[in-house]
Protein backbone atom coordinates (compact mmCIF):
# COMPACT_ATOMS: atom_id res chain seq x y z
CA UNK A 1 0.00 0.00 0.00
CA UNK A 2 1.40 3.40 -0.99
CA UNK A 3 0.33 6.72 0.52
CA UNK A 4 1.38 9.48 -1.94
CA UNK A 5 -0.14 12.05 0.38
CA UNK A 6 1.41 15.26 1.55
CA UNK A 7 -0.54 15.47 4.79
CA UNK A 8 -1.54 12.75 7.23
CA UNK A 9 -3.88 13.57 10.11
CA UNK A 10 -3.78 11.34 13.17
CA UNK A 11 -6.56 11.30 15.70
CA UNK A 12 -5.28 11.46 19.29
CA UNK A 13 -7.88 10.54 21.82
CA UNK A 14 -8.31 7.86 24.43
CA UNK A 15 -7.17 4.48 23.14
CA UNK A 16 -6.04 5.82 19.78
CA UNK A 17 -2.49 6.91 20.59
CA UNK A 18 -0.08 4.40 22.10
CA UNK A 19 3.10 4.84 20.06
CA UNK A 20 6.59 4.91 21.51
CA UNK A 21 8.95 7.75 20.50
CA UNK A 22 10.97 5.26 18.41
CA UNK A 23 7.85 4.09 16.58
CA UNK A 24 6.81 7.68 15.93
CA UNK A 25 10.20 8.57 14.46
CA UNK A 26 10.27 5.43 12.30
CA UNK A 27 6.70 6.02 11.20
CA UNK A 28 7.56 9.54 10.13
CA UNK A 29 10.49 8.35 8.03
CA UNK A 30 8.44 5.51 6.52
CA UNK A 31 5.84 7.84 5.05
CA UNK A 32 8.24 9.86 2.94
CA UNK A 33 10.25 13.04 3.24
CA UNK A 34 7.57 15.10 1.50
CA UNK A 35 4.86 14.01 3.91
CA UNK A 36 3.56 16.07 6.79
CA UNK A 37 1.83 14.63 9.82
CA UNK A 38 -0.75 16.34 11.98
CA UNK A 39 -2.28 15.42 15.28
CA UNK A 40 -5.95 16.17 15.65
CA UNK A 41 -7.01 16.33 19.25
CA UNK A 42 -9.35 18.32 21.42
CA UNK A 43 -6.66 20.64 22.32
CA UNK A 44 -3.80 22.12 20.41
CA UNK A 45 -0.42 21.52 21.95
CA UNK A 46 2.71 20.41 20.42
CA UNK A 47 5.58 18.19 13.89
CA UNK A 48 2.65 16.10 13.47
CA UNK A 49 -0.88 17.26 13.69
CA UNK A 50 -3.34 15.76 16.12
CA UNK A 51 -7.14 16.14 15.51
CA UNK A 52 -9.05 15.22 18.66
CA UNK A 53 -12.06 16.09 20.70
CA UNK A 54 -10.50 16.51 24.13
CA UNK A 55 -11.12 20.23 24.44
CA UNK A 56 -10.28 20.24 28.16
CA UNK A 57 -6.54 19.50 28.03
CA UNK A 58 -3.90 22.15 28.49
CA UNK A 59 -1.28 22.57 25.80
CA UNK A 60 1.77 21.59 27.83
CA UNK A 61 0.31 18.22 28.74
CA UNK A 62 1.18 16.80 25.34
CA UNK A 63 4.86 17.42 25.89
CA UNK A 64 4.89 14.54 28.34
CA UNK A 65 3.26 12.12 25.93
CA UNK A 66 4.25 13.30 22.47
CA UNK A 67 7.43 15.27 22.90
CA UNK A 68 8.39 14.87 19.24
CA UNK A 69 5.69 17.28 18.04
CA UNK A 70 5.46 21.04 17.90
CA UNK A 71 2.62 23.10 19.32
CA UNK A 72 1.69 24.74 16.03
CA UNK A 73 1.17 21.33 14.44
CA UNK A 74 -1.53 20.17 16.82
CA UNK A 75 -5.13 21.04 16.15
CA UNK A 76 -7.83 20.54 18.73
CA UNK A 77 -11.57 21.02 18.61
CA UNK A 78 -11.10 23.86 21.10
CA UNK A 79 -8.77 25.50 18.57
CA UNK A 80 -11.41 24.96 15.88
CA UNK A 81 -13.95 26.90 17.94
CA UNK A 82 -11.63 29.91 18.17
CA UNK A 83 -10.63 29.57 14.50
CA UNK A 84 -14.28 29.56 13.45
CA UNK A 85 -15.00 32.74 15.40
CA UNK A 86 -12.01 34.39 13.68
CA UNK A 87 -13.22 33.19 10.27
CA UNK A 88 -16.57 34.97 10.71
CA UNK A 89 -14.96 38.13 12.13
CA UNK A 90 -16.68 37.70 15.48
CA UNK A 91 -16.61 41.16 17.12
CA UNK A 92 -13.82 41.54 19.68
CA UNK A 93 -16.09 43.66 21.85
CA UNK A 94 -18.50 40.73 22.23
CA UNK A 95 -18.03 37.97 24.80
CA UNK A 96 -18.07 34.19 24.52
CA UNK A 97 -19.77 32.12 27.22
CA UNK A 98 -17.96 28.81 27.66
CA UNK A 99 -19.41 25.53 28.83
CA UNK A 100 -16.18 23.58 28.96
CA UNK A 101 -12.72 23.49 30.45
CA UNK A 102 -9.41 25.34 30.30
CA UNK A 103 -8.47 24.19 26.80
CA UNK A 104 -11.28 26.26 25.27
CA UNK A 105 -10.48 29.30 27.40
CA UNK A 106 -6.81 29.25 26.39
CA UNK A 107 -7.63 29.06 22.68
CA UNK A 108 -10.09 31.95 22.93
CA UNK A 109 -7.52 34.00 24.81
CA UNK A 110 -4.84 33.29 22.19
CA UNK A 111 -7.28 34.40 19.48
CA UNK A 112 -7.97 37.64 21.36
CA UNK A 113 -11.58 36.97 22.37
CA UNK A 114 -13.22 37.90 25.65
CA UNK A 115 -14.82 35.02 27.51
CA UNK A 116 -16.73 34.22 30.67
CA UNK A 117 -17.80 30.95 32.24
CA UNK A 118 -15.70 27.81 32.03
CA UNK A 119 -14.37 26.05 35.15
CA UNK A 120 -15.13 28.96 37.47
CA UNK A 121 -18.86 28.33 36.97
CA UNK A 122 -18.46 24.70 37.99
CA UNK A 123 -19.29 25.33 41.63
CA UNK A 124 -22.14 27.77 41.11
CA UNK A 125 -25.66 26.82 42.16
CA UNK A 126 -29.09 28.31 41.59
CA UNK A 127 -31.32 28.91 44.61
CA UNK A 128 -34.86 28.85 43.28
CA UNK A 129 -37.42 31.00 45.07
CA UNK A 130 -40.59 32.90 44.11
CA UNK A 131 -39.88 35.79 41.76
CA UNK A 132 -36.26 34.77 41.15
CA UNK A 133 -34.90 35.99 37.83
CA UNK A 134 -31.46 34.80 36.77
CA UNK A 135 -29.43 37.54 35.13
CA UNK A 136 -27.01 37.00 32.28
CA UNK A 137 -24.54 39.12 30.29
CA UNK A 138 -26.37 40.62 27.32
CA UNK A 139 -23.03 41.24 25.59
CA UNK A 140 -22.44 37.51 25.05
CA UNK A 141 -22.49 36.92 21.29
CA UNK A 142 -21.54 33.23 21.23
CA UNK A 143 -21.84 30.18 23.44
CA UNK A 144 -19.20 27.47 23.00
CA UNK A 145 -20.00 24.05 24.47
CA UNK A 146 -17.38 21.33 24.86
CA UNK A 147 -16.56 18.44 27.15
CA UNK A 148 -16.99 19.56 30.75
CA UNK A 149 -16.38 17.40 33.83
CA UNK A 150 -17.93 20.13 35.98
CA UNK A 151 -21.16 20.50 34.04
CA UNK A 152 -24.10 21.71 36.14
CA UNK A 153 -27.57 23.25 35.97
CA UNK A 154 -26.20 26.79 36.34
CA UNK A 155 -24.22 26.41 33.12
CA UNK A 156 -27.20 24.98 31.24
CA UNK A 157 -29.43 27.87 32.29
CA UNK A 158 -26.81 30.57 31.63
CA UNK A 159 -26.04 29.19 28.17
CA UNK A 160 -29.76 28.89 27.45
CA UNK A 161 -30.44 32.51 28.39
CA UNK A 162 -27.60 33.76 26.19
CA UNK A 163 -28.71 31.74 23.16
CA UNK A 164 -32.42 32.43 23.51
CA UNK A 165 -32.38 36.07 24.62
CA UNK A 166 -29.26 37.64 23.07
CA UNK A 167 -30.03 38.54 19.43
CA UNK A 168 -27.81 36.69 16.95
CA UNK A 169 -26.01 34.65 19.60
CA UNK A 170 -24.08 31.73 18.07
CA UNK A 171 -24.38 28.22 19.51
CA UNK A 172 -21.10 26.40 18.79
CA UNK A 173 -20.18 22.84 19.78
CA UNK A 174 -16.64 21.52 19.76
CA UNK A 175 -17.97 17.98 19.16
CA UNK A 176 -20.97 15.74 19.75
CA UNK A 177 -19.20 12.58 20.93
CA UNK A 178 -21.58 10.25 22.72
CA UNK A 179 -18.79 8.72 24.79
CA UNK A 180 -15.14 9.35 25.59
CA UNK A 181 -12.30 7.47 27.28
CA UNK A 182 -11.22 8.97 30.58
CA UNK A 183 -10.07 5.67 32.09
CA UNK A 184 -9.20 2.30 30.58
CA UNK A 185 -11.93 0.54 32.54
CA UNK A 186 -15.04 1.87 30.79
CA UNK A 187 -16.52 4.45 28.45
CA UNK A 188 -17.70 7.76 29.90
CA UNK A 189 -20.31 10.26 28.77
CA UNK A 190 -18.78 12.47 26.09
CA UNK A 191 -19.11 16.09 25.04
CA UNK A 192 -22.29 15.28 23.17
CA UNK A 193 -24.12 14.94 26.48
CA UNK A 194 -23.31 18.55 27.41
CA UNK A 195 -24.21 19.78 23.92
CA UNK A 196 -27.44 17.78 24.04
CA UNK A 197 -28.56 19.42 27.27
CA UNK A 198 -28.16 22.93 25.85
CA UNK A 199 -29.72 21.88 22.55
CA UNK A 200 -32.71 20.50 24.41
CA UNK A 201 -33.33 23.65 26.43
CA UNK A 202 -32.82 26.08 23.54
CA UNK A 203 -34.39 24.00 20.75
CA UNK A 204 -31.47 25.18 18.61
CA UNK A 205 -29.09 23.04 16.55
CA UNK A 206 -25.44 23.81 17.31
CA UNK A 207 -22.78 24.53 14.72
CA UNK A 208 -20.26 21.70 15.22
CA UNK A 209 -16.69 22.78 14.41
CA UNK A 210 -14.87 19.58 15.44
CA UNK A 211 -15.07 16.15 13.84
CA UNK A 212 -16.94 15.07 11.77
CA UNK A 213 -17.65 18.65 10.62
CA UNK A 214 -15.73 19.73 7.50
CA UNK A 215 -14.59 23.02 9.05
CA UNK A 216 -11.30 21.70 10.45
CA UNK A 217 -10.42 19.87 7.22
CA UNK A 218 -11.13 22.99 5.16
CA UNK A 219 -8.94 24.96 7.56
CA UNK A 220 -6.04 22.47 7.31
CA UNK A 221 -6.18 22.41 3.50
CA UNK A 222 -6.07 26.20 3.38
CA UNK A 223 -3.39 26.39 6.07
CA UNK A 224 -1.01 24.09 4.17
CA UNK A 225 -1.97 25.10 0.65
CA UNK A 226 -2.97 21.63 -0.54
CA UNK A 227 -6.08 19.94 -1.86
CA UNK A 228 -8.09 17.72 0.45
CA UNK A 229 -7.44 14.75 -1.85
CA UNK A 230 -3.82 14.98 -0.66
CA UNK A 231 -4.85 14.36 2.95
CA UNK A 232 -5.29 11.03 4.69
CA UNK A 233 -7.24 10.94 7.96
CA UNK A 234 -6.16 8.21 10.39
CA UNK A 235 -8.28 7.26 13.40
CA UNK A 236 -10.04 4.53 15.36
CA UNK A 237 -13.67 5.69 15.21
CA UNK A 238 -15.96 5.25 12.22
CA UNK A 239 -18.55 7.85 13.22
CA UNK A 240 -16.08 10.66 13.87
CA UNK A 241 -12.57 10.07 12.47
CA UNK A 242 -13.46 8.20 9.28
CA UNK A 243 -16.65 10.18 8.68
CA UNK A 244 -14.63 13.36 9.23
CA UNK A 245 -12.21 12.36 6.48
CA UNK A 246 -14.97 11.30 4.11
CA UNK A 247 -16.99 14.46 4.67
CA UNK A 248 -13.86 16.47 3.93
CA UNK A 249 -13.08 14.62 0.68
CA UNK A 250 -9.95 12.91 2.04
CA UNK A 251 -8.57 9.37 2.04
CA UNK A 252 -9.19 7.49 5.29
CA UNK A 253 -7.37 4.83 7.29
CA UNK A 254 -9.07 3.02 10.17
CA UNK A 255 -6.90 1.65 12.97
CA UNK A 256 -8.41 -1.35 14.77
CA UNK A 257 -6.45 -0.87 18.01
CA UNK A 258 -9.06 1.43 19.55
CA UNK A 259 -12.84 1.81 19.59
CA UNK A 260 -13.71 0.04 16.33
CA UNK A 261 -13.22 -3.72 16.03
CA UNK A 262 -13.08 -5.79 12.84
CA UNK A 263 -16.57 -7.28 13.45
CA UNK A 264 -17.95 -3.75 13.86
CA UNK A 265 -16.31 -2.67 10.60
CA UNK A 266 -17.60 -5.72 8.71
CA UNK A 267 -21.11 -5.51 10.15
CA UNK A 268 -23.55 -5.37 7.18
CA UNK A 269 -25.42 -2.56 8.95
CA UNK A 270 -22.32 -0.36 9.16
CA UNK A 271 -22.60 2.32 6.42
CA UNK A 272 -19.17 3.89 6.98
CA UNK A 273 -16.30 2.16 5.17
CA UNK A 274 -12.73 3.53 5.21
CA UNK A 275 -10.43 3.44 2.18
CA UNK A 276 -7.95 1.36 4.18
CA UNK A 277 -7.75 -0.33 7.55
CA UNK A 278 -4.99 -1.88 9.64
CA UNK A 279 -4.59 -3.44 13.08
CA UNK A 280 -2.23 -0.78 14.40
CA UNK A 281 -0.23 2.21 13.19
CA UNK A 282 3.09 0.38 13.64
CA UNK A 283 2.01 -2.01 10.84
CA UNK A 284 3.40 0.64 8.51
CA UNK A 285 6.88 -0.27 9.73
CA UNK A 286 6.56 -3.93 8.76
CA UNK A 287 5.03 -2.84 5.45
CA UNK A 288 8.07 -0.68 4.78
CA UNK A 289 10.43 -3.54 5.69
CA UNK A 290 8.61 -5.89 3.31
CA UNK A 291 9.02 -3.49 0.39
CA UNK A 292 12.73 -2.74 0.93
Amino acid sequence: MVFPKLLTCFDQRGKGWYLSPTTLRNLGSSMGKNSKHLVLTSRRWVNSYFVTHFSYYEKNTVCVICFCFFQEEIFASSFAAAAYLKSIDFPKDKKVYVVGEDGILKELELAGFQYIGGPEDGGKKIELKPGFLMEHDENVGAVVVGFDRYFNYYKIQYATLCIRENPGCFFIATNRDAVTHLTDAQEWAGGGSMVGAVRGSTQREPLVVGKPSTFMMDYLANEFGITKSQICMVGDRLDTDILFGQNGGCKTLLVLSGVTTLPMLQNPENPIQPDFYTNKISDFLSLKAATV
